[in-house]
């Protein structure tokens, strides 16, 4: 008898204990410090840099901010702090490697746990360089909702995250898994993993992928530069395939993506309603003017191409159809990315990571500066330009009162050096900080 009501003692103690992982946002007030801050809207910076933090969200701005009287004051020094960055192009559930083959093999040799533990590392390491919120653009096996609900649940950290499941595309392109012999990886595949063909099966793929847990629609809808049995530039799916993807994308109050490389397949995504391009490698004056009038974003993803020019020069084994298309991207994006800047594109801040080494994410600023962006625009483009594009711009983006409390500090002044944004030391998301290393 003791020992059961040992045993029942022991339990009911248990219950009040919050679950292994999981964190207990306390109700804390905190006052943020630093030489200068960047409110995620502005021209310019401001000096100094002061934001009240109360129960995860801003409560106030500026020197003249009410203090509450139990806050922590947290002085950062001589820093800026800037609104935690978004990555609106990420593969956090993807590992990055300079073995194309293996990469391949890995895909189909690791158990899936063991994909999702590698993905709750990604995770962290993105959050630990600042990027509070992205969004992930094409997974498989559902392990980008299972990631994001874990974040969300506390049971590990990472940004937050708006997931596509998978991406959605023709049958035999990039979003097809292709460069096997048939049968080699199971039977032909359909509208359930994202392989449509027609604007029904379009449709379904939508309604699936909603169904089991995304909250962004991905699209290719052109050839890719990683896929083997396809043009880079060349369209893969129809008009009416698109109008019917982006229709009942927004009917379900979702935000779409595709991926473009050529300018044929973008113009339908385009006028099928898109809200961004992604790539955009061989865009032409009548996409970017269409981009235009109708708002489209641009997501250049220049760490991609960062990512594979490194791999070329370093001479790693990529196979021969792949390296000819990467070096015919590489050689045309960047004037595109400049042809967007002087046309007045929408431009957001994405980095295609798993091309690149994950973490690397905040180099994609100083890739748009030193192709002619001012760094104070390549601010925004990772922070306010992307919670629009993300359609979270009331809750994150900006240092205002009432949004979430998302702030990251970097040392001295990125508008003079945009590479400090390389060197987060500070990171608070929703009002809990994961990361405080002032530099001494």
């Amino acid at each position: 008898m003791l020992r059961r009501i040992m045993a029942v003692a022991v339990l009911c103690g248990l219950a009040l204990v919050p679950a292994i992982g999981q964190q207990k946002k306390a109700a804390k007030s905190y006052v943020l410090k630093a030489a200068r801050m960047f409110d995620g809207r502005s021209s310019s910076l401001v000096a100094p840099g002061v934001v009240i933090v109360t129960d995860g969200k801003i409560a106030g701005v500026g020197a003249g901010a009410s203090v509450p009287e139990d806050a922590e004051v947290i002085d950062l020094g001589d820093a800026t702090l800037l609104p935690g960055f978004i990555d609106a192009h990420t593969h956090l559930t993807m590992m990055y490697s300079e073995d194309y083959s293996k990469a391949a093999l890995d895909a189909l040799r690791k158990p899936i746990p063991e994909m999702a533990l590698d993905a709750s590392v990604n995770a962290r390491i993105t959050l630990m360089a600042g990027f509070t919120t992205v969004r992930d653009v094409g997974s498989a096996e559902y392990l980008d909702a299972g990631l994001r609900n874990a974040i969300n649940r506390g049971v590990v950290p990472g940004p937050r995250m708006l997931v596509a499941v998978h991406a959605i595309g023709a049958t035999g392109g990039h979003c097809d898994d292709t460069g096997w012999r048939e049968g080699a990886v199971g039977k032909e595949t359909g509208p359930e993993v994202g392989v449509v063909n027609g604007p029904d099966e379009a449709r379904r793929a939508v309604r699936l992928a909603h169904k089991y847990g995304a909250t962004v629609i991905k699209t290719c809808a052109t050839g890719g530069v990683l896929s083997l049995a396809d043009a880079v530039d060349t369209p893969q799916l129809t008009q009416a395939e698109l109008d019917a993807l982006v229709d009942e994308a927004h009917a379900l109050r979702l935000k779409t993506a595709a991926h473009a490389h050529g300018a044929e397949g973008a113009k339908r995504a385009i006028r099928a309603g898109i809200d961004s391009i992604e790539h955009g490698s061989f865009l032409d004056d009548e996409a970017l003017d269409l981009m235009k009038h109708k708002g489209t974003y641009y997501v250049p993803t220049l760490m991609a191409v960062q990512g594979l020019s490194e791999q070329i020069q370093k001479g790693v084994p990529i196979p021969p159809a792949i390296k000819v298309k990467a070096e015919d991207a590489i050689a045309h994006v960047q004037q595109t990315f400049q042809k967007a800047i002087a046309k007045g594109i929408k431009i957001g801040l994405g980095t295609d990571a798993a091309v690149y080494p994950h973490g690397r994410n905040a180099e994609e600023f100083h890739q748009m500066v030193d192709l002619g962006m001012r760094p104070i625009d390549a601010l925004k483009a990772g922070t306010s330009s992307d919670a629009d594009l993300l359609g979270l711009a009331n809750k994150i983006g900006t240092l205002e009162a009432g949004k979430l409390a998302d702030v990251v500090a970097v040392p001295g002044d990125p508008v003079q050096n945009i590479r400090q944004t390389e060197h987060v030391f500070f990171v608070m998301k929703e009002g809990v900080v994961y990361k405080n290393e002032k530099p001494q």
